[in-house]
């Protein structure tokens, strides 16, 4: 079983569907996102609406850069699935490859999830730049100093360091920041533009931006781990609060100066 289904309506519907599932299923989690309140992960989510434990089932993660347009055409795509179990991961592998289709497997199921969950974050981000006119340096240094801010959340959650350099890491936020078909960019965008986040919402006819949402569940799981987001900060003063894109731009070039690493 593949789910797909937007985070914010993901517990109720897995309470739902739990009663048809049996003992062994694996589930394959390619939501993008992070509770609210709660702060789960989506596998998280899926494991306590399900009780796996008692029946066995497995439940991993498919992330990286992979526009669900493009895979539809067909287009060549490469993604990362992660179970804690290797022989599950090596399953779905085998099953999902095509021509068209490559997947990595890893075990590291958290870095691969938060890698996913956090891109959207910084997609937004990347969005308001280019909404207010910033150029090519200032995407790539947002994009750089975006993944140094994912990665040390994830390491904090118990992820790997090295997943964050990879598709569900790297790969994924550097599509999600710079393609045209990226729901989180566009949003972000259209706020850099001075269009407010309603309007905005209403206008992707029901699609999700996760981002949204994930902004300030990923600040609960920050703050709850004592890890510094600065630019996740200002996305959620932004969204939350309606701050001036301009004045969150100008917030973060004028923190304190810091060593790189």
């Amino acid at each position: 079983m593949v789910s797909v289904i937007p985070s914010e309506f993901l517990r109720r519907t897995i309470s739902r569907v739990g009663p048809y599932l049996h003992r062994g299923q694996v589930i394959v989690s390619a939501t993008k996102g992070i509770e609210d309140h709660s702060f789960l992960r989506m596998t998280e989510v899926i494991g306590e609406g399900l009780n796996q434990a008692d029946r066995a089932i497995s439940i991993g993660a498919f992330s990286g850069p992979s526009f669900a347009q493009e895979v539809a055409q067909g287009q060549p795509t490469a993604v990362t699935c992660a179970f804690e179990d290797a022989t599950v991961a090596s399953r779905i592998q085998h099953d999902f490859s095509s021509e068209t289709l490559r997947l990595y497997t890893s075990t590291d199921v958290i870095g691969v999830e938060l890698g996913g969950a956090l891109k959207n974050v910084i997609a937004i981000a990347a969005g308001v730049a280019a909404g207010v006119g910033l150029g090519y340096n200032s995407a790539a240094g947002l994009i750089t100093r975006g993944i140094a801010e994912i990665t040390r959340l994830a390491v904090a959650c118990g992820g790997r360091r090295e997943t964050l350099a990879g598709l569900s890491g790297v790969g994924d936020l550097v599509l999600t920041c710079t393609g045209s078909l990226s729901r989180n960019r566009t949003v972000g965008q259209a706020l850099g533009q001075g269009r407010k986040l309603p309007e905005i919402l209403e206008s992707l006819g029901g699609k999700v931006a996760e981002g949204v949402r994930t902004t300030r569940a990923a600040l609960g799981l920050a703050r709850r781990h004592g890890i510094e987001m600065p630019i996740t900060e200002q996305m959620e003063l932004i969204l939350e609060e309606g701050k001036d894109p301009r004045e969150a731009i100008k917030e973060l070039m004028l923190r304190p100066g810091k060593g790189e690493h």
